[in-house]
């Protein structure tokens, strides 16, 4: 079917779509936005940060220097199971749909639509009389239509809100990060946990089988009438003590477990047979890098997405302002109609219309106004949310830096107690069998190696918590190279860099 003329069309349509481009290049009213300068200290508060930098850490990959295989593992499974991830992973999708949706105003809505309808008029009827002689009574007729609308972005209403937009994804990215972040350092910590109170535990059996053997004996020499039954309560009572204290770290253990595998993605017990052997978590063969405050800054999630909510806050005032200006817009249809299937490619068939438009609210009652005021309060508050944050991160390092050097220092003091605990359960228990000390003392002595074992087993497991916690609060675990989690580029990409995407369903679609 050959195209019918549309030289008329095309006459009308060049000029105003000249006009068009020319109107697109205007300006963007609202205020460009500016990174917002924060004063960092040159160096840490804390005397602790100078013994800590060490050109061979790892920040990315921190827990490696654990050199415990299974916990590599179960960080490897982390990315694949955990379902905050997921829902992270989320989030950027929808914020980069959402991108999509504010560059597609960018260009033309164009709508096809066609149809076809077949009429009889009533002889007796109102339009009846209407029907001429020879006139086709019932009539058909065709009719296809190709329109489109485009809004000039003169004021740059459009530009500030794919400029929003934008910077909302770089924040979803960025709260995916610290999502990254913070598994990877609850994984550890759970993980510690549950080594800590497993050596805990082994602790307590053991302390319950040496102070169970000591009743078998004192129970012997009550016999025996070298001791009176006091002697057998004491020590009844000492070993119950000690048992009590089983069911309750039995419980936390599993508790933990539990969480560990709420945090990998699987149901309760799933890595229950692979923790069952009890191990103990060697030292890290490194001291952790503290970098300088501001590099600590610039890589932290959580400040890098407070910045970018300000961004797109910022630019919001900017889409708020465009409604004082007027906007301009242009509509045009392009259509073909005729009572005959045949007569459609016929140059009498074609019709168009052209509707340049403009739309100015002179007058909103001081909505607009509001708007605008309602979003510049926002920017402040964003403002000071980010710099809340960033002190809230500087706060959490000098935090964590103490915390790592004052229970390193315990765990010090507590090994030397256990020890000397350990040489005094000896001591005494001669001395009681040759008569030259009491129970009681051999009882206390028994009952401090106990506490001492236990305060040393959780102290060791404060440590790596807290060394995890360091690196929580630096940042680690994640690289500015680590591409978008399962996010190939795709349009929506391409669309806010200036491309285009059509919203109809392809032949692969649809098949």
């Amino acid at each position: 079917m050959p195209l019918p003329s549309v030289t008329g069309f095309r006459s009308t349509i060049l000029p105003a779509a000249t006009l068009l481009l020319l109107g697109t290049a205007g300006c963007a009213v609202g205020p460009d936005y500016e990174a917002p300068e924060f004063a960092a200290p040159d160096a840490w508060e804390n005397a602790a940060a100078a013994d800590m930098a060490d050109t061979n850490a790892v920040l990315v990959t921190w827990w490696t220097a654990f050199n415990d295989t299974l916990l590599n593992n179960l960080m490897a499974e982390a990315d694949d199971g955990n379902l905050d991830l997921v829902q992270a992973v989320g989030r950027l999708k929808e914020a980069r749909a959402f991108r999509q949706i504010a560059g597609g105003d960018y260009w033309p809505q164009v709508g096809l639509d066609g149809g076809f309808t077949r009429s009889e008029a009533s002889e007796n009827g109102s339009f009846g009389g209407l029907v001429g002689a020879g006139a086709p009574n019932p009539s058909s007729n065709w009719e296809f239509g190709l329109g489109a609308s485009w809004e000039l972005d003169v004021f740059g209403r459009v530009r500030r809100s794919v400029e929003a937009a934008s910077a909302q994804v770089d924040a979803s990215r960025e709260d995916y990060r610290d999502v990254l972040v913070s598994l990877y350092a609850d994984i550890a910590t759970t993980y510690v946990s549950i080594r800590s109170l497993q050596t805990r535990l082994e602790f307590a059996r053991n302390n319950v089988d040496s102070q169970r053997e000591t009743m078998e004996v004192v129970m012997a020499r009550e016999d025996a009438g070298l001791v009176s039954m006091l002697d057998v309560t004491r020590a009844r009572s000492n070993l119950a003590n000690t048992e009590a204290t089983i069911p309750q770290l039995e419980t936390r253990l599993e508790i933990e477990r539990n969480l560990l595998a709420l945090l990998l993605g699987k149901a309760p017990g799933a890595y229950d047979r692979r923790l069952a052997a009890p191990t103990t978590v060697g030292m890290p063969d490194y001291e952790v890098i503290v970098d300088l405050p501001a590099n600590m800054l610039r890589r932290r999630p959580d400040v890098r997405r407070s910045e970018r909510n300000l961004a797109a806050q910022t630019a919001r005032i900017g889409v708020a302002t465009a409604d004082l200006y007027p906007s301009f817009s242009l509509a045009g249809v392009l259509s073909l109609e005729a009572t005959d299937f045949n007569d459609l490619s016929k140059s009498g068939s074609l019709g168009w219309t052209l509707a340049p438009g403009v739309r100015w609210n002179l007058f909103a009652g001081g909505k607009i106004r509001g708007q605008i005021k309602v979003e510049e309060a926002r920017t402040e508050q964003a403002l000071a949310a980010y710099e809340q944050t960033v002190l809230r991160a500087l706060g959490e390092v000098e935090n964590a830096l103490v915390a790592v050097r004052q229970e390193e220092m315990r765990l010090g003091s507590l090994q030397t107690a256990v020890e000397a605990s350990q040489q005094s359960v000896e001591l005494v228990h001669t001395q009681y069998i040759e008569g030259l000390t009491d129970f009681q003392n051999y009882l206390d002595a028994q009952r401090d190696l106990f506490l001492q074992q236990d305060q040393m087993a959780a102290s060791m497991g404060q440590v790596f918590t807290n060394l995890a916690n360091l690196n929580r609060a630096l940042g680690g675990g994640w690289s500015l190279d680590d591409p978008d989690p399962d996010l190939p580029v795709t349009a929506e990409d391409m669309a806010s860099a200036g491309g285009g995407e059509a919203d109809s369903a392809t032949t692969e679609e649809v098949n």
